[in-house]
């Protein structure tokens, strides 16, 4: 896992037609998603599904798609829809991504891909199987500021990396129906934002090969809060805390050898990134470079967007940024994380 190029920041145009979306579950990521795409070249919301036709309609309506769909499947089988973006809940994104794979559509899915390893095996397996692109949405991947990290690690500009410290959290109420405290809808902090401080952390660091985690558990048996301490391979360490009890200052920091690299808040979706160098002197380590890579962006999923459009231009199964292999261990550390927190 180790960095990858940032080829990513430009991709190339898709030549021919534009990709036709269809997205499946009208909720506020895919609303989040729908600006991406009027923000990205070379893609155009084309359909909408829903359980809910009244919903379908709504979403239609605010975002400018041609059709609308009463069920997945029929969003699916639509001859116009390119490629699908799944927005639903954490635990129904299996059965609509598994059916349009096996129906030769690409698939853009939500993070967490899975709720689990098993589920998260049987979607991968059916972008193999049938030959076609998955990518889990770990959008933060693609913005201007983690292209930047990934340049500063691959120059070496902090030296060798050694650990990273990441933490996002925010208070929410409590209601036991609410999809983040409801386990049947794959509630919990590591699910929902935990796993944006993790892929940091390897991302940066590569492979988990010990976890230890604490935390606390909802009343539902979700987890409520996770503070995990991982060993990644060749020694390095990282700290990760994810938090739906209280509000966080959803900043990361990477240190290395040489000095550090910090994301601001959010984490997941930082404006900018902070780069400070240092070397030794005759009274100890001090500051020689104090740089922010400023890197405004408005809105943020365009990036993401562009890059599938450009892995299907190129006829790729899978993202050389986010692949299956990224999203296989992630799923795997998470169940672990939970695992030892005893949660539901």
């Amino acid at each position: 896992m180790g960095a990858p190029t940032n080829g990513t920041a430009a991709p190339p145009p898709v030549p021919g037609s534009a990709v036709r979306w269809g997205i499946v579950g009208p909720g506020h990521i895919a609303g989040v998603f729908a600006q991406g795409l009027r923000l990205a070249r070379g893609g155009t919301l084309h359909a909408v599904a829903s359980r809910d036709p009244a919903r379908a309609a709504a979403f239609a309506a605010e975002h400018g798609a041609a059709r609308r769909h009463g069920s997945y499947d029929d969003l699916i089988a639509d001859p116009e829809v390119d490629a699908v973006y799944v927005a639903t809940p954490h635990a129904h994104h299996a059965a609509p991504t598994v059916a349009a794979l096996r129906a030769g559509k690409p698939v853009l899915c939500e993070k967490p891909l899975g709720i689990d390893p098993a589920t998260t095996e049987q979607m991968l397996a059916a972008s193999a199987d049938s030959g076609t692109f998955l990518m889990e949405a770990l959008w933060s991947r693609f913005l201007p500021a983690y292209v930047a990290l990934r340049d500063e690690l691959a120059a070496h500009t902090i030296g060798r990396p050694e650990h990273v410290e990441a933490e996002l959290g925010f208070r929410a109420s409590y209601d036991a129906g609410h999809r983040l405290f409801d386990p049947a809808l794959g509630g919990g902090a590591t699910l929902d934002i935990g796993v944006y401080p993790l892929q940091l952390a390897m991302l940066v660091l590569g492979p988990v090969e010990d976890v230890t985690a604490s935390g606390s558990l909802a009343p539902t048996g979700v987890d409520a809060s996770v503070v995990a301490e991982l060993r990644h391979a060749g020694g390095t360490t990282s700290r990760v805390v994810a938090s739906l009890t209280e509000d966080l200052p959803g900043t990361a920091q990477v240190l290395g050898t040489h000095g550090r690299l910090e994301l601001p808040g959010p984490m997941y979706a930082p404006q900018a990134l902070r780069v400070l160098t240092t070397a030794a002197s005759p009274d100890g380590p001090e500051i020689v470079s104090d740089t922010t890579l400023a890197a405004p962006f408005e809105g943020g999923m365009q990036f993401q967007v562009e890059h599938v459009h450009a892995c299907l231009a190129q006829g790729l199964r899978e993202s050389p940024v986010m692949p299956h292999a990224v999203t296989r261990h992630l799923a795997s550390v998470m169940a672990q994380v939970r695992r030892q927190l005893g949660a539901v």
